[in-house]
């Protein structure tokens, strides 16, 4: 981490107002309106769908109404949740997209999947990629999701978008709509130089599209706490950019049941509720909602 290039961006956070501290609450979100999170790397394999789908189960256990957005082709958040059929199922995501494209009305609950355990879904399948070819050639292309999501904001009380393990099109829309950003990070894994892009991508977000976009945070996943080694990229991370980002007090831990709950279409509440994963994703929702709640208290005393 002698970059000095990447020094700097590390220090134009720290001083970007509200990035990380929950005393800089945002600005300009309308009371009533749902949080929307974003949850994003380019790299794939780092547990932002499981992250997803347990942080949305666990917010409904806390008595919040989660709407869930796969916005990767790839559909594994809505295979996750069940649907192991994502080309068969319509309308979805991209159909939502492609009518706002075309500047055609939409229904905005049209498409939306209820899942047992009390979430919502827009689902995605491989039109999603067709979609992301047409967006380049768009008006005000990074804002298709974000006026979708205007549609159904005052339905919830948190939005959470899974994004596709790239910076492209689709991802600029998420962060263009988000009020907040999770960086899910493998522990066996330091990726500097792939954190170093989202971080510019995210900083140029915020000067030119969204300035109201923070970052929550980096969430470490997948820790084999048996060896040194995960301790030693966890304490890693947290020494490369604690002091700007937050790094999640939570670690969640690899467990086998976590890779298994996704063959029954259930979080790991309902599928293996006395686990070590279950235990670390309860802890991350109330952290999570702390952090909003921290937030909340800070803007409450600004108005």
């Amino acid at each position: 981490m002698k970059n000095n290039k990447f020094t700097v961006l590390i220090l134009q956070f720290q001083k970007q107002a509200g990035i990380i501290e929950c005393k800089m609450g945002p600005k300009g979100r309308e009371m009533g309106m749902a949080k929307v999170l974003a949850f994003v790397n380019q790299k794939g394999g780092v547990g932002k769908s499981t992250t997803a789908v347990n942080l949305g189960a666990g917010l409904v256990r806390q008595g919040k109404r989660v709407l869930l957005i796969d916005a990767d082709s790839q559909a594994n958040l809505t295979e996750m949740l069940g649907w192991q059929q994502p080309d068969e199922l319509s309308p979805t995501l991209a159909t939502m997209l492609e009518r706002i494209i075309s500047d055609r009305p939409i229904e905005p609950q049209n498409g939306i999947l209820h899942h047992k355990e009390g979430m919502d879904l827009l689902p995605a399948n491989i039109e999603l990629s067709g979609l992301e070819v047409s967006l380049v050639n768009t008006m005000s292309r990074e804002t298709v999701l974000r006026t979708y999501l205007s549609e159904v904001k005052r339905q919830y009380d948190y939005i959470l978008v899974d994004c596709s393990p790239s910076l492209g099109m689709l991802t600029l829309n998420a962060l263009t709509a988000a009020d907040r950003v999770i960086i899910p990070v493998q522990s066996h894994y330091l990726p500097v130089k792939g954190l170093e892009q989202l971080l510019r991508t995210v900083s140029k977000v915020q000067r030119q599209l969204n300035s109201n976009l923070k970052i929550s945070g980096i969430l470490i996943t997948m820790v084999d706490n048996r060896t040194n080694f995960a301790k030693e990229i966890s304490q890693l991370v947290r020494d490369t950019y604690g002091k700007a980002i937050r790094v999640y007090d939570t670690e969640i831990p690899r467990g086998i049941k976590a890779a298994e709950m996704s063959a029954v279409g259930a979080s790991i509440f309902s599928f293996e509720p006395r686990s070590a994963v279950a235990k670390a994703y309860e802890q991350f929702t109330k952290e999570v909602l702390e952090h909003e709640k921290c937030r909340e208290k800070h803007s409450a005393r600004q108005l």
